[in-house]
């Protein structure tokens, strides 16, 4: 089992930028294939970017590419997500998960595991 926990998130301007963190606990963290999700208010969780177990390939949401950057440091048990030029439909609670299957997948039903989330808020 990993036990994920995410942080960075907050309030920002449109155009600025956040970058949140998701610690997992134990030493099994290379063996999971990585992914952001997130859910903004009265809408379903969506698929955000994913990341595999060594680092590629990866993949994006087609609303957040060339803005965002999923990255992760397995030696420090961290997956990243890196958000420039934020814009308001980027609000939301943003959730990492993990899955042992080293494939990409973009539905949250083949996650395993799940954080307890962090919410960001985009003003415009």
């Amino acid at each position: 089992q990993v036990q994920l926990v995410e942080s960075g998130g907050g309030l920002v301007q449109a155009g600025g930028s956040l970058r949140l963190s998701c610690d997992a606990s134990g030493r099994t963290f290379r063996t999971y294939a990585m992914a952001w999700f997130r859910q903004a208010p009265g809408k379903e969780r969506e698929f955000v970017a994913y990341i595999s177990r060594s680092g590629s390939p990866i993949y994006y949401t087609d609303s957040v590419k060339g803005r965002f950057t999923i990255s992760r440091d397995n030696a420090k048990n961290t997956l990243y997500l890196q958000m420039n030029s934020l814009k308001s439909e980027d609000t939301a609670v943003y959730y990492c998960a993990a899955k042992g299957a080293d494939y990409y997948s973009f539905a949250s039903v083949t996650y395993d595991y799940w954080g307890q989330g962090t919410q960001v808020t985009v003003s415009s």
